[in-house]
């Protein structure tokens, strides 16, 4: 589900603006995730991952508690590691 999203309804709009957001995980509740693009120079860009994109997860997926910003190099594209 929450990849679904981030495919659908995220993705399109964070592309928009020259950036792009990749899945990392899903652990404890948080979300992880990977701003790329323009998005990773943008000053504005944790105010889009916390209140755009967290509250849009938020609210279709509640076991979701928060999103947070991936500092690791390599995106992890496990399957098992999340709600898909």
């Amino acid at each position: 589900m929450i990849k679904e999203l981030l495919d659908t309804r995220i993705r399109p709009t964070v592309q928009e603006d020259g950036g792009d957001v990749l899945y990392c995980g899903f652990e404890d509740g948080i979300v992880k995730l990977k701003l790329q693009g323009s998005c990773t120079s943008c000053p504005s860009s944790m105010v889009t991952l916390k209140s755009g994109i967290q509250n849009m997860l938020q609210f279709y997926v509640p076991e979701v508690e928060g999103v947070e910003q991936d500092e690791q190099e390599e995106v992890v594209k496990a399957e098992s590691n999340g709600i898909d």
